[in-house]
């Protein structure tokens, strides 16, 4: 048998066109790469084949195979479409869900390359990241999502035939505009076993709302009394206030709401929760993925199981994936997350293996270890992205991409001043900045609710604490609040207190109608 020929019986496929055994052989050897050598730990795998229209649908419902309906994702849709027909954006090669299976939609245009790649990148790269990393194991219930969504789906659809599709999508409006303040962002929290939500939701309903008739029953509906005879610390005790999840609030104490919608609320939740860790780990998310799908890529290559031809549309596929615009590119939008954390994660692999005597005094513990891999793994499980940054960004790094710390007083005429350079104290200016760009309790407002009136008007009191006088938008916050308002019932007030605790702004709403 010729050389030629023992070349071709090793190769996984030939050429671009794929079937079904090919992917099942695509998968089996990435496999043995990823559990064999690279010690990846991953949630069995559903791999899905879908069209570019599923793939768009798919996009305009937040990535979820099973979502309940909702005017957003068809304009979404709408919008995603016109783009892509007109050649003016490409879709991704894949969506993968956080999910025990994991799930992996491929798009069925793919090459047999880029059906490769995808395998590598999301059924091992983002799957071992998924099971292993502390946030997704706090916070998400992998076994049970799939099971929560399909329940979720069939309820708003029960609530749309018996309440009417105006009342569903105007409850689901305002917990759509209130997402990002519908989650527990301390630990401590119980996961919710999302199995079990539909087998409880009827007796949570019934006890919720006896302890909520309890709450309210001593509110005075005729003569007005004191906020002294309440007793302020006693009425925040049994709101349990002050409270940031003001979704949970609204779901058990929101005096005027049905428990349908209640529900509701309790639904987008939990949808909340199961996306709040990939807000807070996209670098890493994307740059462990990234780094497994080309550490597979290059082994197959290097096996002789992926042909020259096929490694080249891989490796062209690769630069678009890791590609960082400049800032004076009129392409450059931030950080590309790919690119970050690719780079992040190959420096860690030269320090770990070819250290420098600068890398032994930043990174004493890492640097000449030796093993990569185990390594990484203990770092993808530990760490998000902000502490991430914080850690592991080296000056080697800082100066291969050239950051720098810029500060634009608008106060000074003289222009802009460069308050970190490359040197030791900047090296560190720059990764502790950098960081913060990551970190969602710095960019993201610190909103609570702190008070009710419940002795008068019944007014909701919230606050933000405003940081680095990052005021909120006016027509924003505007919008935001009247759900807010429709929501609760009644008036509500919102100030955002500065760094001496005075009241800087005030925003107020009124309930249009109260929701029933």
């Amino acid at each position: 048998m010729t050389t030629t020929a023992v070349s071709k019986e090793r190769l996984l496929f030939n050429g671009a066109d794929w079937d079904f055994p090919t992917l099942q052989r695509v998968h089996d050897a990435c496999e043995e790469i990823a559990l064999g050598e690279l010690g990846l730990d991953v949630y069995p795998n559903q791999i899905e084949v879908i069209t570019s229209e599923q793939m768009l649908d798919a996009y305009s419902s937040t990535g979820m195979p099973l979502f309940y309906r909702h005017w957003s994702f068809g304009k979404h849709f709408a919008h995603h479409e016109a783009f892509y027909r007109r050649g003016m954006r490409d879709l991704a090669y894949e969506i993968v869900i956080n999910s025990s299976p994991c799930i992996s939609y491929l798009m069925e245009e793919n090459s047999a390359t880029m059906q490769t790649l995808v395998i590598a990148h999301a059924a091992f790269g983002h799957n071992h990241f998924f099971k292993n990393n502390y946030l997704f194991q706090l916070w998400t219930d992998a076994d049970g999502i799939l099971d929560y969504l399909n329940f979720a789906k069939s309820y708003i659809a029960r609530c749309e035939e018996r309440y009417g599709e105006v009342e569903v999508e105007r409850t689901l409006d305002a917990a759509h505009a209130l997402m990002s303040h519908g989650v527990h962002r301390h630990a401590g929290k119980t996961k919710v076993d999302l199995r079990d939500e539909e087998r409880r939701e009827q007796e949570r309903r019934v006890h919720e709302e006896q302890v909520f008739n309890d709450l309210w029953r001593t509110v005075p509906t005729g003569k007005k009394r004191t906020a002294a005879d309440v007793g302020l610390e006693k009425r925040r005790l049994a709101l349990g206030l002050p409270q940031d999840n003001i979704l949970y609030f609204l779901e058990k104490s929101a005096p005027l709401l049905q428990p349908w919608q209640r529900e509701i609320l309790r639904i987008v939740r939990h949808v909340a929760q199961y996306f709040h860790p990939q807000r807070q780990t996209k670098v890493m998310n994307e740059g462990t993925a990234t780094y497994v799908h080309y550490r597979i890529m290059n082994r197959l290559h290097e096996r002789g199981q992926i042909s020259d031809g096929n490694f080249l549309e891989f490796l062209k596929s690769h630069a678009n994936v890791v590609f960082q615009p400049n800032y004076d590119d009129r392409r450059f939008s931030g950080f590309n997350p790919y690119a970050l954390g690719f780079a992040m994660m190959q420096d860690i692999e030269r320090i770990v293996t070819a250290p420098t005597e600068e890398d032994r005094v930043w990174f004493p513990d890492i640097a000449g270890q030796g093993d990569a891999m185990s390594v990484l793994r203990n770092i993808w499980a530990d760490y998000r992205d902000e502490s991430f940054i914080n850690q592991f960004l080296s000056p080697n790094l800082i100066r291969q991409l050239r950051l720098f710390h810029l500060y634009d007083d608008p106060e000074q005429e003289e222009g802009i001043l460069v308050s970190a350079i490359h040197d030791e104290r900047g090296y560190r200016r720059i990764r502790r900045q950098l960081s913060r760009e990551y970190d969602i309790g710095w960019i993201d407002p610190g909103i609570d609710i702190v008070d009710v009136d419940l002795a008068g008007d019944r007014r909701l009191l919230l606050r933000h604490n405003v940081t680095n006088d990052w005021f909120l938008q006016e027509a924003d916050t505007k919008l935001v609040l009247q759900h807010l308002a429709n929501l609760w019932g009644y008036d509500v007030l919102l100030q955002e207190i500065d760094s001496s605790n005075e009241v800087v702004k005030e925003h107020t709403a009124s309930p249009r109608k109260p929701i029933q």
